[in-house]
């Protein structure tokens, strides 16, 4: 089993008219975080677990791969 540092997340990304929604996956585990940013408040963050459908389901819904500089720029605070 491989050591969580050595897990390569993929990153998807929405745009919806007033917010922007960006998804780390854990592809190993399943688990994962979203960002929603609104076009007028803070971003929200949520930890999230997956089915084994998850990429099938991200591009279902309309998600593109993303930047994992966008995503962790967001998540560490020095986007807003």
């Amino acid at each position: 089993m491989p050591k969580d540092s050595n897990i390569v997340h993929q990153y998807f990304r929405k745009e919806l008219e007033d917010l922007t929604i960006l998804v780390r996956v854990n592809p190993i585990q399943l688990k994962g975080m979203e960002i929603t940013l609104s076009k007028d408040g803070q971003p929200e963050v949520r930890e999230l677990e997956f089915d084994d459908e998850i990429f099938e389901d991200l591009k279902a819904d309309g998600f593109t791969e993303a930047s994992p500089l966008e995503f962790n720029l967001y998540y560490s605070g020095l986007m807003d």
